[in-house]
C-alpha cells in the first residue's frame, strides 16, 4: 500500500520505486477537481488498497508545503515531457549564437519555474518580498542563459575552426558546464530557505520553529540532486558516441550517429530523472548538533524533520 509514510523512503531502491509511481505522466490529464478529492484521502486514516492511484496523484500533484495544486507544467511528471527536447535542443552542436541562446533561455527559464515551485515554501511569510524574487529569478535566468551558451560564444568570436578544439567546446565542456549551472539555478532561486530558514518538526510531526540549517541542507541537497540530472544526461549519450563512432557503422553514417545521440539524451534524461530525486529523502532529517540553539531542545530524539522539496 503506497502512503504518504513512504516519504521517509528508507533506502535509495525504494525511493527510486516510489519516484517511478509519483512521475507517471498519465496522472497529468487530472483535473484539479479530481487532484483535490484525491489529496483529501492523505489525511484521512482509514486507507485501503483502492486508494493506492489517488494518493499518487495527490503525492505528484500537490505541494508538499503548501497544500495548493502545482501549475501543470511544474508537476514533477511534467519534468521528462517538458524538458527533453529543451534538454536536446540546448546540446545541438549550433552554428550560430542566436539559436544557443535561445535554447539555453528555454531550458533555463522552464527549470528555474520547476525550480521554484518545488521549493519548500514554509519560509516565514514577509521576509522575502515579491520584487527581491522577481529580480533573482531575471538575473538567474539571464546568467544562465549566457553561461550556457558559452561554448557557442568561443566558437564563433574566436572563429575556432579545429576540430579537437571544436569537439571540446561542443561535446566536453557543456557537460560540467550544465551541472553547474543546475547547481546554480537551485541556489539562487531557492535562496530565501537558506535565508530565513524553513519549518522542521518533530517526531510526532508537530511544527516547532524555523531553521535556517535546514534550509541551506535542503536547498544544498536539491541543488546537488540537480547537478547530477543534468551532468550525467550530458556525460553518458557523448562517451557512447565517442565509443561508438569507432565503429565502421558509425564512421560511414553520421546521420545515424547524430539521431543515436539526441535518442540517448532523452533516455538518460528519462532514467536519471527517478534516480536523481532519489538521492536524497523528501522528508529530511537534521540532527540536533546541527540545529540553532533554541531549536535543540526541541530534537529530544536527536534529531529533527524537514521537508526538502524537489
Amino acid at each position: 500500500m503506497f502512503t504518504c509514510e513512504h516519504l521517509l523512503f528508507q533506502s535509495f531502491l525504494s525511493r527510486i520505486q516510489i519516484w517511478l509511481n509519483l512521475l507517471d505522466p498519465t496522472v497529468l490529464i487530472a483535473s484539479n477537481p479530481e487532484i483535490e478529492k484525491a489529496h483529501s484521502l492523505l489525511g484521512s486514516e482509514e486507507k485501503s488498497e483502492k486508494d493506492a492511484p489517488a494518493l499518487i496523484l495527490a503525492l505528484s500533484s500537490v505541494h508538499a508545503d503548501s497544500g495548493a495544486v502545482l501549475p501543470l507544467a511544474f508537476r514533477p511528471p511534467a519534468l521528462l515531457p517538458i524538458s527533453a527536447p529543451l534538454v536536446v535542443a540546448s546540446f545541438l552542436p549550433h552554428t550560430t549564437v542566436k539559436p544557443a541562446l535561445f535554447w539555453q533561455f528555454m531550458l533555463q527559464s522552464y527549470m528555474v519555474g520547476f525550480n521554484y515551485a518545488n521549493r519548500n515554501s514554509s519560509s516565514e511569510p514577509g521576509k522575502t518580498t515579491h520584487l527581491k524574487q522577481l529580480i533573482l529569478t531575471v538575473a538567474t535566468v539571464s546568467y544562465a542563459t549566457c553561461a550556457g551558451a558559452l561554448p557557442q560564444i568561443f566558437i564563433n568570436r574566436l572563429r575556432i575552426k579545429s576540430v579537437p578544439v571544436q569537439t571540446f567546446f561542443r561535446s566536453i565542456l557543456p557537460v560540467p558546464l550544465s551541472a553547474v549551472l543546475a547547481l546554480f539555478s537551485v541556489f539562487t532561486i531557492r535562496s530565501e530557505e537558506s535565508e530565513t530558514g524553513i519549518q522542521v518538526f518533530d517526531s510526532n510531526g508537530n511544527p516547532v520553529g524555523f531553521s535556517k540549517a535546514a534550509g541551506e541542507k535542503a536547498v544544498r541537497e536539491t541543488a546537488l540532486s540537480r547537478a547530477a540530472l543534468f551532468g550525467t544526461t550530458g556525460a553518458v549519450p557523448n562517451l557512447l558516441l565517442f565509443l561508438l563512432r569507432k565503429t565502421r557503422l558509425f564512421q560511414r553514417n553520421y546521420l545515424l550517429a547524430t539521431a543515436l545521440h539526441h535518442m540517448s539524451l532523452a533516455f538518460v534524461l528519462g532514467l536519471m530523472i527517478p534516480i536523481s530525486f532519489s538521492l536524497f529523502p523528501q522528508l529530511g532529517t537534521i540532527k540536533r548538533e546541527t540545529l540553532e540553539e533554541e531549536l535543540q531542545a526541541a530534537a529530544v530524539d536527536g534529531q529533527l524533520f524537514y521537508h526538502r522539496g524537489v
